[in-house]
């Protein structure tokens, strides 16, 4: 069974923004670096430059969806930050997640039972 617990921590977002491998793309920015504990974290940002909070709600649960449709397909033991941009707010889940698939396979982190 998966199981992701939140990153909350800023301290663990400037790691992240730090020392993370990252992969871009207009509707999302994915940054993965390996934790030492067997579950995986995700932290979602969406700043102000997207839109008021109705618009940053959305982005978050556009982006949250398409996070919970390729859990499947994750490894586990991976700290995960979701960046949404400006487009995301007009996408839908299935539009993010292919972005979000092609991210993870590039940036390594796609379970190896594939």
């Amino acid at each position: 069974m998966l199981y992701t617990k939140p990153l909350n921590n800023n301290w663990d977002f400037k790691r992240m923004y730090s020392r993370g491998k990252s992969q871009a793309h207009p509707l999302l920015v994915t940054y993965v670096m390996k934790n030492k504990l067997g579950y995986n974290r995700l932290g979602i940002t969406a700043s102000k430059k997207i839109g008021n909070a109705v618009k940053r709600n959305r982005a978050r649960r556009i982006i949250k969806q398409a996070y919970f449709e390729a859990e499947k397909e994750l490894g586990c033991g991976y700290d995960v930050v979701l960046v949404a941009r400006g487009r995301t707010v007009g996408a839908k889940s299935t539009d993010v997640l292919p972005v979000f698939l092609s991210h993870a396979k590039k940036l390594g982190f796609l379970a190896q039972t594939r």
